[in-house]
């Protein structure tokens, strides 16, 4: 019995000692609707090192967000499931948005600047960033094989879940499993 106790308590501690595992089981359990694609990793992966670009072509990488939580959305302007989630995205942006949450958006592969833009005024979204990734060098390394892709990075900019396809990101399934993965933080 003593064993059992003390087996008992050291699982609790490291539960404790390690929260991201425990915030990815409670949000498995809070996965509902379109966020029942959500893969969740059964530890943190390493996230993409190759650099992306701003609309303006300066250098970005995904540490740069280190800290906070990152929904990193790969996404081209030929892509209609694209088109539908990006105005759920930006929604997402808006109410959760902030020091410890922030919507990521990297236009994937061939997507002249001119194109990004009309994209984002036929939408109608103003406050996602216009990044791009030209040669697709980040989607590749991150294993992304088709359009839309989402993954999520915990604040030390590890990979800890991924959805492929599109999905209702403005909805109560959406916001319900990521505060659970955040652990109530947003």
């Amino acid at each position: 019995m003593k064993r059992f106790a003390l087996a008992a308590l050291y699982t609790a501690l490291t539960a404790l000692a390690n929260p991201s595992l425990a915030d990815v089981d409670a949000a498995k359990a809070a996965a509902t609707g379109d966020m029942k694609k959500m893969v969740f990793h059964d530890s943190p992966k390493e996230a993409g090192t190759v650099d992306f670009m701003t609309f303006d072509e300066a250098p970005l990488n995904l540490s740069d967000w280190q800290g906070k939580w990152v929904l990193v959305n790969f996404w081209a302007t030929w892509c209609a499931p694209c088109r539908h989630e990006m105005p759920m995205l930006s929604q997402l942006q808006s109410e959760l948005g902030g020091d410890t949450f922030e919507v990521v958006t990297i236009a994937t592969s061939r997507n002249p600047p001119a194109k990004i833009e009309g994209f984002f005024e036929e939408i109608g979204v103003t406050n996602l960033p216009l990044h791009r990734d030209p040669q697709s060098m980040l989607a590749r390394q991150m294993g992304v094989l088709g359009l839309p892709v989402t993954v999520v990075l915990n604040p030390d900019g590890q990979e800890v879940a991924r959805l492929t396809g599109d999905a209702d990101w403005s909805g109560e399934d959406a916001k319900s499993l990521l505060a659970a993965l955040m652990g109530g933080a947003g």
